[in-house]
């Protein structure tokens, strides 16, 4: 009778966040189909919800997949999943601007606030949890000196910033040229694949899941493997519906708030598809491991520069558009000042240390550009980080050499 008990609660934990995501995301999905009509900023709240919904269905599975899938296929279907719901929304915006000139903003907007909300507010955010982690800790009678408090990341994240370092150098190319050009597009997707190939190489230690996903885990394994695909098709099928409704009712809600348009859909679209990746990265703070949450994010970001970034022209064209997507300068200006930070990122990063110190410079950067949407105070933040980048590239210049050629050479299998 226990043992029937103890499987019925483990029935209801497992199939109760999923049963919850499914109902929060039906009154988006009603929105999508047309059963219920809602004003712009009910709407892009519920279709939002729809969104974040699923892509939490799909963290769950994703994570549990680790179990299943070994080497390349594995670190690609995460990778995908990972980016799925800020990818749909990107795309659709750069695939309706093939036909709609109008949308084409939005689509750069996206993509530069994707990336600089993870890495200015998420990669600090880590790191100020860790902190007071090591202060509990320290509370507790646990010796630990809190002025050397920093994150330390494995040999193996250098291959990451490698590849942000490669990102960027082709991302130059759109502020300089005014434009994102189909061909560089294709690129930076190339550039995502390899990335996946490098990875599918690296040395794979057992996940550690937690929560749901561990429990998605402890199914038989092909009641695992089914499970796993019913959800990722439902989550998927949730998102590619409300991607539309979303993207159209956030572009509405402004008119109706009185909100700039252009910002709402630059900050509120990624806050609800990266919240996923953001709870992970947080749980694994909150449990005395804020180097694995980090190198969630700095996975992420590589996703978000590469494959997210070069599906932008792919999507245009096939949308009716010419083969470069044209950027006005506002447009160019947040390409460059989204470069900028992440050079300043990898700078930090090259002793593969991140100080509470250097979280700091990131997020008030950050903050200051957020809060001061100001085109001259944008660029005089992008002169900023390009020359912390530059003074920590000079002061940790021994391991330059080693960052760049990490994506193009293999680790050493032990004997």
């Amino acid at each position: 009778m226990k043992e029937s008990k103890s499987q019925s609660g483990y029935w209801v934990r497992l199939i109760a966040p999923f049963l919850l995501c499914v109902l929060l995301a039906i009154p988006g999905l009603m929105i999508a189909t047309h059963a219920l009509v809602l004003n712009p900023v009910a709407a892009a709240l519920a279709t939002g919800t729809a969104i974040v919904s699923a892509a939490f269905m799909l963290g769950w599975v994703g994570e549990a997949a680790e179990l299943d899938l070994a080497g390349g296929l594995a670190v690609g279907l995460l990778a995908v999943v990972t980016i799925l719901p800020e990818y749909v929304v990107s795309v659709y915006f750069a695939f309706a601007a093939g036909s709609d000139p109008s949308m084409v903003e939005y689509a750069s907007a996206n993509v530069t606030g994707a990336n600089r909300l993870l890495l200015g507010f998420g990669w600090p955010a880590i790191a100020l949890i860790g902190f007071w982690a090591l202060r509990g800790r320290v509370a507790r009678g646990k010796k630990h000196d809190e002025t050397a408090f920093g994150i330390d990341l494995d040999e193996e994240s250098r291959t990451d910033l490698g590849f942000l370092v490669l990102a960027s150098a082709l991302c130059l190319l759109i502020p300089i040229t005014g434009s994102l050009h189909l061909l560089l597009g294709m690129a930076l997707v190339l550039l995502f694949f390899f990335y996946l190939w490098r990875q599918s190489h690296a040395e794979r230690e057992e996940p550690e899941l937690e929560g749901t996903a561990a429990r998605v885990g402890a199914l038989p394994k092909w009641g695992r493997r089914s499970f796993m695909i019913i959800i990722f098709l439902l989550a998927g099928a949730i998102i590619m519906a409300s991607a539309e409704p979303f993207a159209h009712n956030l572009i509405e809600a402004g008119s109706v708030l009185g909100v700039n348009k252009y910002l709402l859909v630059q900050w509120i679209a990624p806050l609800a598809s990266e919240a996923p990746e953001f709870t992970l990265a947080i749980i694994f703070a909150l449990k005395g491991k804020p180097n694995m949450g980090l190198a969630v994010l700095v996975s992420s970001k590589v996703n978000q520069w590469t494959a997210l970034a070069g599906s932008l022209p792919i999507a245009y064209v096939l949308g009716g558009g010419h083969p470069a997507i044209p950027m006005d300068g506002r447009q160019s200006e947040e390409f460059l000042l989204t470069t900028a930070q992440t050079l300043m990122g990898v700078a930090l990063l090259l002793s593969l240390r991140l100080g509470i110190r250097a979280s700091v410079s990131l997020f008030v950067l950050f903050m200051v550009a957020f809060l001061i949407p100001n085109q001259d105070i944008r660029m005089d933040i992008a002169w900023v980080y390009f020359a912390v980048a530059a003074f920590f590239a000079i002061r940790r210049r021994r391991f330059i050499k080693e960052t760049v050629t990490a994506p193009f050479k293999l680790p050493k299998r032990p004997v």
